[in-house]
C-alpha cells in the first residue's frame, strides 16, 4: 500500500509557498519533473487535486488549502524532533528568516556574504513581509525568526535586541526650507511629510516623531516601499523619514538630500524575534551576534 511520505509533504509545502514548479524544485534541491511526479503521486494517494495547473499560473485548490496546514504541522513537528536530536550542532541546516521591507534591502547585502563564508552549512531562506505577517508566520511555524523594529507585544515571542539607529529626513536637494539643518521636530516643513501605506511600522514611527505637527501630504500621497517614497521626494512632492541604514543608498539618488534632526535625534530599536519555546535559540543568538557585528562594521564605513 502506497503511503504519504515526508518528502511529498515537503514538496507540497514548497509548491504552495512558491506557486511555481521550477522555483519549488530549486528550493527542494530536485529537478522539476521529480517534484511534479511526487506531487501527482501525493494527489493520487489523497484522492484529490491539491493544485490548479494553468499554463502560466499555479494555485491551491480548495482541498489543497484545507490540507496545507496539516502538512505544515506534520513537517514542523518532524523538524522539531530532528532538531532535538542534534542540539550540539548549530548554524547548520535550513533556517527561515523574515525581515521587514525597511530593513531587508539594507541589512542583507553585507550580512549574507558573512554568513556564507562563516557558516557554509547554514541554509538561509528569506521572506520579506510586513510585521503583522511575519508575526503570524513565526507563530504558525512557517519561519524560525524575523528581524523587525520594537515594540511588538506578544507573550509567545521573545526579542533579542540588535541595535538602535537614528532617523533622518529625506528632502528635495534644492528645497529652501532645509538649507540650515538640523531639523527641529516641530518644523512646519514636516507638514509635507509623506508616509508608507498602512501596515508599515515606519509609518507609525514617522507619526510618533512628528507629534507636534500634522502632516498633510500623507492625505495625498502614499507608497508601499521606501524606494518609491524617496523617488517622490527627489521629484519635489514632499519629504519623508528615512532610517540610518538606508542613508548610504539614498545618497545615490539624484535630486535628494538627507538632513539630520535636531538632538536628541529620533531613533528606532531593531530586534530579532523568535518563538519563546522555539528550538533554534542557539542559532538565533549566533545570528543576532553576526547582525550586530555586520551593522557595526557598516556604520563605521558610512
Amino acid at each position: 500500500m502506497i503511503r504519504t511520505s515526508l518528502r511529498q509533504l515537503e514538496y507540497f509545502e514548497a509548491l504552495a509557498e512558491t506557486l511555481h514548479f521550477g522555483r519549488a524544485a530549486a528550493l527542494c534541491g530536485v529537478t522539476q519533473p521529480a517534484l511534479s511526479a511526487q506531487i501527482a503521486e501525493l494527489e493520487e494517494v489523497l484522492g484529490c487535486r491539491l493544485f490548479n495547473r494553468a499554463r502560466r499560473a499555479v494555485s491551491l485548490t480548495e482541498e489543497g488549502q484545507i490540507l496545507l496546514p496539516q502538512a505544515t504541522g506534520i513537517l514542523q513537528s518532524t523538524r522539531s524532533f530532528e532538531s532535538s536530536g542534534r542540539r550540539p550542532s548549530t548554524m547548520q541546516g535550513r533556517f527561515r528568516l523574515g525581515l521587514i521591507p525597511t530593513i531587508a534591502p539594507y541589512l542583507l547585502p553585507p550580512l549574507l556574504p558573512v554568513l556564507r563564508q562563516s557558516f557554509p552549512a547554514f541554509q538561509l531562506e528569506l521572506r520579506e513581509a510586513l510585521t503583522p505577517h511575519l508575526t503570524d508566520a513565526l507563530l504558525a511555524g512557517e519561519i524560525d525568526a524575523f528581524v523587525a523594529a520594537l515594540p511588538i507585544e506578544d507573550r509567545q515571542m521573545m526579542a533579542t535586541p540588535l541595535f538602535d539607529e537614528s532617523f533622518f529626513l529625506a528632502v528635495p536637494a534644492s528645497d529652501p526650507d532645509f538649507t540650515a539643518p538640523p531639523v527641529p521636530p516641530d518644523s512646519p516643513a514636516l507638514e509635507r511629510l509623506m508616509l508608507l501605506e498602512e501596515g508599515h511600522c515606519l509609518r507609525e514611527q514617522a507619526l510618533a516623531v512628528c507629534t507636534q505637527v500634522k502632516p498633510v501630504a500623507m492625505k495625498r500621497f502614499g507608497a508601499t516601499s521606501l524606494t518609491t517614497l524617496l523617488q517622490m521626494v527627489a521629484n519635489g512632492l514632499g519629504v519623508t523619514l528615512i532610517p540610518e541604514m538606508a542613508v548610504a543608498s539614498a545618497n545615490t539618488i539624484a535630486g535628494l538630500k538627507i538632513v539630520p534632526f535636531a538632538k536628541p535625534a529620533p531613533t528606532r530599536a531593531i530586534a530579532l524575534f523568535q518563538r519563546r519555546n522555539g528550538l533554534r535559540r542557539d542559532e538565533c543568538e549566533k545570528l543576532a551576534e553576526l547582525i550586530r557585528e555586520t551593522w557595526g562594521g557598516e556604520t563605521k564605513q558610512t
